[in-house]
């Protein structure tokens, strides 16, 4: 049966010091809350309602770029969690099946854990809260247990010591169905310490009216929450942790693991080979046996089998490589389609391009692909041989099995086995460099003795 999913994002994130939104502080690339929201790839997913406050706008328009179809709701007072979570209630009015409250800052919650939790609940849970065991359980909620019964959630401004002294720590993440859910949050009253409205107190609620309470626990790395940038700094570092352990059990060679930066969508194939310092942006798909060296900036781009990448290369936006391509050191590939075999080997710009089968780019080779206003498009053929610091003033086409001189400047289209030189001829002025480098000599000494 459908999760539905609650996703509180409404809070300022103060202990961020920043101008945006906490939840839109990124993980990988991607915003924290898309990391939240993702689980719901990987489970049964009813409706996806995020709560907004600060900065809802911009929250709004992150979320709907992930899905148009996730529902934002704002609370335009923050009162508390369970203020916070009754503000999705009309999104919810008529969701049949169970709901679960997430957190827009909490970015590692995983689908075997929500799983976990509606399996609670199937086997006779009405409500079911997600612990963690904390060694030092500092300011967190402690879970109050009776046997395998949770009794109650108390939040540490109100813990009594003894209470204080239970590592059993509440996460914040609820499960229950949808209905029951929102009718508890409505009951909720902000009798406390804090004079909030909080989630929590459902638990208690649930019991006098009837209902039982279970704990399901997970690590406490899928529990962390992200206030301030020393903890984003953590998570960053948590995702990279796992993302280098899948792509090694995955059959993907890492020379040198803590070295390599992977996104959060980051697909690489078994056999390739990734060397030190590679830095992989959103949107890259590496197939397999392809090798990236070191020190190479890949995004939004796709690297076919058995293609060669870098050193000191950079693959942008629309950089499409088909298999056994060759980019070489310092060159820069973007929206370009690079069909077998073909060699971009040193110093190349190729941008806004097609590069035909097995086609040799020489080195310092530039597409001239901006006019200042529009961009325009260089087309080259197969086996055509460009020779090194070619200029392509595009639009321009070069045939198969074209050449072009080195140097030449190319305005005009190429025919296909053609040679075009494009370059001012060549003209010796005999003993000129001798008597020149003479005459000067002769001035910086007069100049001294002056």
């Amino acid at each position: 049966m459908a999760i539905h999913l609650i996703v509180l994002a409404a809070g300022e994130g103060t202990r961020m010091a920043s101008d945006t939104p906490k939840v839109l502080h990124e993980i990988a690339g991607a915003p924290m809350i898309a990391h939240a929201l993702g689980v719901a790839d990987m489970i049964d997913a009813g409706k996806r309602v995020v709560v907004v406050g600060h900065g809802g706008q911009a929250v709004e328009k992150a979320v709907h770029t992930i899905d148009e179809t996730i529902i934002a709701v704002e609370q335009t007072e923050q009162r508390g969690t369970a203020h916070a979570v009754l503000q999705a209630a009309p999104a919810l009015s008529d969701a049949k099946g169970d709901a679960v409250v997430l957190f827009g800052d909490t970015p590692f919650i995983s689908s075997d854990t929500l799983t976990r939790m509606q399996n609670a609940r199937a086997n006779g849970a009405d409500i079911v809260v997600l612990g963690f065991d904390a060694p030092d359980p500092g300011r967190y909620g402690r879970l109050v247990m009776s046997g395998d019964t949770l009794e109650k959630i108390v939040e540490w401004k109100d813990a009594s010591e003894s209470e204080r002294a239970i590592t059993l720590c509440n996460s914040g993440v609820i499960m229950a169905e949808a209905s029951t859910l929102l009718r508890l949050v409505a009951s909720v009253t902000d009798d406390n310490a804090a004079g909030e409205f909080y989630l929590t107190d459902i638990v208690a609620l649930g019991r006098e009216a009837g209902l039982s309470a279970r704990v399901v626990t997970c690590d406490p790395t899928e529990t962390l929450g992200i206030n301030t940038r020393a903890e984003l700094a953590d998570a960053e570092a948590i995702f990279q942790t796992r993302a280098r352990l899948s792509a090694l059990e995955n059959g993907v060679t890492l020379h040198a693991p803590d070295t390599v930066h992977f996104a959060h969508d980051t697909t690489i194939g078994r056999d390739a080979i990734i060397e030190p310092n590679v830095v992989f942006g959103p949107g890259v798909t590496v197939e397999s046996g392809a090798r990236i060296r070191a020190f190479s900036h890949l995004e939004g781009c796709h690297v076919g089998s058995g293609a060669i990448v870098g050193p000191y290369a950079r693959l942008r936006p629309g950089a499409e490589l088909s298999n056994d391509v060759k980019i070489g050191n310092f060159v820069e590939i973007k929206n370009a389609q690079i069909a077998d075999g073909a060699k971009v080997n040193h110093l190349s710009y190729v941008g806004d391009a097609d590069i035909g089968e097995a086609t040799n780019i020489g080195a310092g080779t530039i597409t001239c692909n901006y006019d200042g206003v529009f961009k325009h498009k260089t087309t080259i053929g197969a086996h055509a041989f460009i020779g090194s610091n070619t200029l392509l003033v595009a639009p321009v086409s070069v045939g198969d099995e074209a050449m072009t001189a080195s140097g030449t400047v190319v305005t005009r289209d190429i025919p296909a086995g053609d040679l075009a030189v494009g370059r001012a001829r060549q003209d010796n002025k005999s003993g000129f460099a001798r008597r020149f480098f003479k005459k000067l000599r002769a001035a910086r000494a007069a100049k001294q003795k002056g």
